[in-house]
């Protein structure tokens, strides 16, 4: 270093003007992080109103809409069941036409009020032990009147091999009963079947698989999203929110578990869940 008074001072001028523009430099980049910083929080605040709102606007209209579907189930089950008079044929065929509408209406209906609970989470898990064949069982007795003497098979393969499940059935009753409507109302012949298979010691896989029309690969990515629907002819003719999946999906990850779907257009589809076999809520 040189012994120049002189050069020495310029030289500590020199680094204290450095110091002096890099302290101003990190001023104001402090002063951009904290105002970013504040629009961020701003925009969580707006964000988690605006969730909050839609939610209370989907439980509202949800419960409205509840009580005059059920005023038309009713009606039409007293029409149907001949109580004000004999109809005929075409009558029938007509009042079973608006029935099922107002099923599916109905079914719409309790999809948007459980999509509001788990987004307000106000859904619970209630687990408690069950058995794989009373599960299939009760979904058995569910859409045997749905089945009945049509062309698609239902079949639930049920393994002896399955240990007791520590789970909320009703929800895992839930994810199944959207794997095996859909596969129904997708499969115009063939089978539509259901298994349980061990993959851990603790983890189980429940599976739907159908010989319907299958789902194109660029269409598999986003299926389990909200409001999603696959844009087919087939689909367009088959009424439906794009709630059903991603229902599935969020309760599957209540229990603990996933969803998955495996497809080929044209040769039918697997949609599967797994879940543990023992369920543990996590701290918190």
């Amino acid at each position: 270093m040189s012994s120049d008074p002189k050069a020495l001072q310029r030289t500590v001028e020199q680094q204290s003007a450095d110091l002096a523009a890099l302290r101003t430099e990190l001023e104001e980049t402090n002063r951009g992080v904290v105002a970013l910083y504040a629009e961020l929080e701003d925009n969580a605040v707006q964000l988690k109103d605006a969730a909050e709102l839609k939610s209370r606007f989907l439980s509202y209209m949800s419960h409205e809409f509840r009580t005059p579907l059920a005023s038309m189930i009713s009606i039409t089950n007293i029409m149907l069941d001949g109580l004000d008079g004999p109809l005929t044929a075409e009558q029938k065929r007509q009042l079973q036409f608006v029935q099922g509408s107002v099923r599916e209406l109905s079914e719409m209906v309790d999809d948007l009020l459980d999509l509001a609970k788990v987004e307000a989470g106000r859904i619970s898990i209630s687990p408690e032990w069950f058995e794989m064949v009373d599960l299939f069982s009760a979904l058995r007795g569910m859409f045997k009147p749905i089945v009945g003497a049509g062309s698609v098979a239902l079949i639930f393969e049920e393994t002896q091999s399955i240990p007791r499940i520590y789970s909320d059935d009703k929800k895992l009753s839930q994810i199944l009963r959207n794997f095996i409507s859909n596969a129904l109302k997708f499969t115009t012949q063939g089978e539509v079947r259901v298994t349980a298979r061990l993959l851990t010691d603790d983890r189980i896989e429940f599976a739907v698989t159908d010989t319907g029309i299958g789902i194109a690969k660029e269409h598999l990515p986003g299926l389990f999203s909200d409001f999603v629907q696959v844009d087919t002819r087939v689909q367009k003719r088959l009424r439906g929110a794009g709630l059903g999946l991603s229902l599935a999906r969020k309760f599957a990850h209540l229990l603990g578990g996933t969803v998955g779907v495996t497809s080929n257009e044209g040769q039918g589809s697997r949609f599967y869940v797994v879940i543990p076999c023992h369920y543990t809520a996590e701290p918190g």
